[in-house]
């Protein structure tokens, strides 16, 4: 496999924006050294890999009868599942040992993150909380990056890991409307596809003030300054411009496009606001 179609399956933009993820549990941990930024960057990376590479070869079926997604690697032939199979478990298996190298705690649960990696693609075949699922994946991130920089357990973590579920959580659900018809059809369970377009956009609205209640939250027990509530009130308005493009231009197929450009902004912002 080509390195084009690598970074293409993975979404290495994607990746590299979640970054801030890690790099905001790191900050609010009390800081690191410079090696454990260097291994939860490749730990992230490497869980980021795993997780694409999972979703696609056991997708790969749903994929194929998709018209949205019949043009992807494995459908069109591009790829051959072995090699995904192969990239997710060396992924996996690189995930572990950064979890390893970096302290006993994120060792431990490092395999409880491969295992989440790996059921979220069957889960969309059960339950409408696919999208809270892929939430609590990303939530990892931060709650991870506190651990490897504290080296100890501790709930704090949790109130950034709820910002960031419920905000991909709220967006997963704006995503999942462009699909709608094709998981009634093809008997998969999502939001809108169980109660409708408009209702399952006021509960990722609700998703969406739940994420920035999160974040006050945080700013109020880390006795954040201004900074970091100038950042909030930006992530505020992308937030909000996300919801207005999906109501007003909801039909354009354009329109994930500008939500997932307008998504990019919103973890560099907190954690600017937060180191700064």
């Amino acid at each position: 496999m080509d390195s084009k179609k690598f970074f293409d399956i993975i979404k290495i933009d994607q990746t590299l924006f979640s970054l801030p993820f890690a790099y905001i549990g790191i900050v609010l941990g009390g800081g690191a050294s410079f090696k454990i930024w260097i291994w939860v960057t490749i730990a992230l990376f490497a869980a980021r890999t795993a997780g694409m590479c999972f979703n696609r070869v056991i997708d790969a079926e749903f994929d194929a009868i998709n018209p949205r997604t019949a043009n992807r690697h494995i459908p069109s032939g591009a790829v051959e599942k072995k090699t995904i199979w192969i990239t997710a478990i060396i992924s996996s298996l690189v995930l572990i040992f950064c979890a390893w190298m970096i302290n006993y705690l994120c060792f431990y649960l490092s395999f409880l993150a491969v295992f989440i990696l790996v059921t979220y693609s069957f889960l969309k075949r059960f339950s409408v909380t696919t999208h809270f699922y892929l939430g609590f994946i990303e939530a990892a991130a931060p709650i991870g990056g506190y651990f490897a920089a504290a080296g100890y357990f501790d709930l704090f973590p949790i109130i950034p890991g709820a910002a960031i579920m419920f905000w991909i959580a709220g967006f997963d659900i704006l995503y999942a409307t462009q699909d709608e018809d094709f998981d009634k059809s093809a008997g998969l369970y999502s939001i809108p596809a169980k109660i409708g377009k408009t209702k399952a956009l006021i509960v990722s609205i609700i998703c969406y003030v739940l994420a920035v209640v999160s974040l006050i939250f945080m700013g109020y027990f880390w006795i954040a300054d201004r900074t970091y509530y100038v950042m909030l009130l930006l992530v505020v308005v992308v937030l909000a411009s996300q919801q207005f493009i999906i109501w007003v231009k909801g039909d354009d197929p354009k329109a994930i496009k500008y939500l997932f450009a307008l998504n990019k902004f919103i973890a560099p912002l907190i954690f600017v606001g937060i180191l700064l």
